[in-house]
């Protein structure tokens, strides 16, 4: 595990609501929307950190639903947590 960055991503009160949230009962997938509902905060504000806990590799995109003409996107905590996503980690060639 990478402490530096699980530090550095938790510095904001709504990402460590936002990864409780998705720990309850084991593990659990959910929208922005979910969690905006769940915790009580706007929707952009949600949207916002979970786009970041999520380029940290602290959670994981699982899902994608058309929903009115837009995509929601759910998500879950990630397996791998602190390490960086696939599409952040450096592929070195011979």
């Amino acid at each position: 595990m990478n402490w530096q960055l699980l530090a550095r991503a938790n510095t904001h009160p709504l990402r460590i609501s936002i990864l409780e949230a998705l720990a309850l009962d084991g593990g659990r997938t959910l929208s922005p929307s979910d969690l905006s509902y769940e915790l009580r905060v706007p929707l952009s504000n949600v949207n916002y950190h979970v786009t970041e806990l999520c380029r940290t590799g602290l959670v994981e995109l699982t899902a994608e639903r058309p929903v009115r003409g837009a995509t929601e996107h759910f998500y879950r905590e990630a397996r791998t947590a602190g390490r960086k996503p696939k599409s952040a980690q450096l592929v070195r060639a011979g």
